[in-house]
């Protein structure tokens, strides 16, 4: 199975290019962030006609995931639990039927910026109810993998210019504190484990020329149960989609697991 997250900076405005990247790659499933669009406006009708199954939670003009799966989606989950006033689009869940069926978490972490403000204290929140309901999913032994926008740059090797990011949010020791307590709850990084190499970015600036300097972070991630991290085969980081015709500042980040 080969598993696809992207943060695609609203997919409408880039439907062509996601769209032809789909085509290329074909993914077994999908998780995208920052879809920017309520569920109607969804374009789901072009991603069935390439095979997919298709799950939306959207928000408008901000935030938004989705979920695409060539096979049937059971128990959709749409937003974290914890917080029943929180209204932003940031979480869907579904399992995902086959030959070994899998639970696939897509997640948008919020930014937090600036720190200081209600918005850092929302992501470092928002992270420890993640943390809370992953421990009510791992007892369930079955293969997981929790893929997305994480905004948290885990150690100084994910990043090109480490002192850029001394004040950003996504940066921070408690960001950096919060992620690592998502993997020592049991979950392993699947670039860490598959690669592992500095310089596996994932986002790049618009601005300042990140792009063609390489300056740029690794923050889209897929951790993994560990059902899901003993069939782990490789993750491909698809970076010249950065290069493109009218990308996203993010890249699609692709794990193979031997389902």
């Amino acid at each position: 199975m080969r598993l696809a997250t992207w943060n695609v900076n609203s997919v409408n405005a880039r439907l062509e290019t996601v769209l032809a990247w789909f085509e290329a790659a074909s993914p077994d499933v999908a998780v995208l962030q920052e879809i920017k669009c309520i569920d109607e406006k969804f374009p789901a009708e072009a991603f069935e006609r390439l095979g997919y199954n298709v799950a939306v939670h959207g928000q408008k003009t901000y935030n938004g995931v989705a979920m695409l799966s060539k096979t049937p989606m059971e128990d959709i989950r749409r937003g974290l639990p914890g917080d029943e006033t929180d209204e932003q689009a940031r979480y869907i869940e579904t399992v995902v039927s086959g030959a070994r069926p899998v639970r696939v978490i897509g997640i948008y972490l919020p930014n937090g910026n600036p720190i200081g403000t209600e918005k850092f204290a929302y992501k470092l929140a928002w992270m420890e109810r993640l943390n809370r309901h992953i421990r009510t999913l791992l007892p369930l032994e079955e293969p997981m993998v929790i893929a997305g926008d994480y905004n948290v740059i885990p150690s100084e090797a994910d990043v090109e210019k480490p002192k850029d990011w001394l004040g950003d949010a996504l940066f921070q020791p408690e960001s950096r504190a919060a992620y690592r307590a998502l993997q020592n709850l049991g979950l392993t990084d699947a670039y860490m484990a598959a690669d592992g190499a500095p310089g596996g970015y994932t986002f790049w600036d618009y601005q300042a020329g990140a792009w063609p300097r390489n300056n740029g972070i690794r923050i889209d991630h897929a951790l993994l149960s560990p059902q899901a991290a003993d069939r782990l085969v490789r993750v491909d980081i698809h970076r010249d989609v950065r290069g493109g015709e009218k990308p996203s500042d993010h890249v699609p980040v692709v794990v193979e697991l031997n389902l």
